[in-house]
């Protein structure tokens, strides 16, 4: 018990999740054609590379999914990695999954913080004013 509890400890003190789609890859048209087509996001090499020099990162995202269709004969996982060399990205990430990782936090576009469930209803229905706005 004391291994898996020391192994959790170890994850959770230096591992971060970063999610893909919205976070580094813009994601402009959504699934499309299954390609990864868009340009990072505005700043992303500078804020992977300060991340990186403290954390673990772990990216992980839908596209990670084995039951996700090949696109050009390639995973997802495949496509991902290919799109972080092009963009010189894939020396600060050190995992791709499906899987939401053990990590100290995550960083997600679309993410509600829980503190309460009364702040968390509040929370949501002004992520959805917002959603609708835009």
């Amino acid at each position: 018990m004391k291994d898996f509890l020391d192994e959790i400890k170890n994850q959770t003190d230096i591992n971060v999740g970063v999610d893909f789609d919205g976070v580094i890859h813009k994601n402009s048209k959504g699934f499309h054609d299954g390609t990864i087509y868009d340009d990072p996001v505005e700043g992303t090499g500078e804020a992977l590379k300060i991340l990186s020099e403290k954390y673990n990162l772990i990216i992980y995202t839908c596209k990670a999914k084995e039951s996700r269709p090949l696109i050009n004969g390639k995973t997802g996982v495949e496509l991902i990695w290919e799109w972080l060399e092009k963009h010189n990205l894939s020396q600060y990430i050190s995992e791709v999954t499906d899987r939401k990782p053990r990590v100290l936090f995550y960083i997600d576009d679309k993410v509600i913080r829980f503190f309460d469930w009364k702040q968390t209803i509040e929370d949501i229905i002004k992520f959805e004013e917002e959603r609708i706005k835009n």
